[in-house]
């Protein structure tokens, strides 16, 4: 029901297989899966080779959210949890609501044109 995506921002590798993970995503599971983009490590800024640019341009361009944490710090983490499921509670809701919807049934009045020619219609046919 949802993905998260996560990279280490010390390592480029990581980040550069995030177009990868996305293709197995596309072809693997449904259209309409939850994802978020997550950079994390980011207590190690010392060491940091993604910028947060980097992550929040390729998050953009793949329509997700985008966090950055530390899962030694717990910077984040929880944001990213109640984010992605408060999402899918979300998008469930919505599929539930426009399923539940009943049919509506439009009915118009005839023009006054319409009216004369379905009343010889109904008298040429009903002899």
């Amino acid at each position: 029901m949802g993905i998260l995506l996560v990279y280490d921002v010390t390592d480029e590798s990581s980040f550069n297989n995030i177009r990868n993970w996305i293709r197995n995503i596309e072809q693997h599971a449904s259209d309409n899966v939850n994802k978020i983009l997550v950079g994390n490590k980011v207590d190690m800024d010392t060491k940091r080779v993604v910028s947060t640019a980097q992550g929040q341009k390729l998050a953009d361009e793949y329509g997700m959210k985008f966090f950055e944490t530390s899962a030694k710090t717990n910077q984040n983490v929880e944001q990213v949890f109640f984010t992605i499921a408060r999402d899918i509670k979300q998008r469930l809701t919505e599929t539930v609501a426009a399923a539940a919807e009943p049919p509506t049934i439009q009915i118009s009045r005839q023009e006054p044109d319409q009216a004369a020619a379905s009343s010889r219609w109904s008298a040429c046919c009903n002899t």
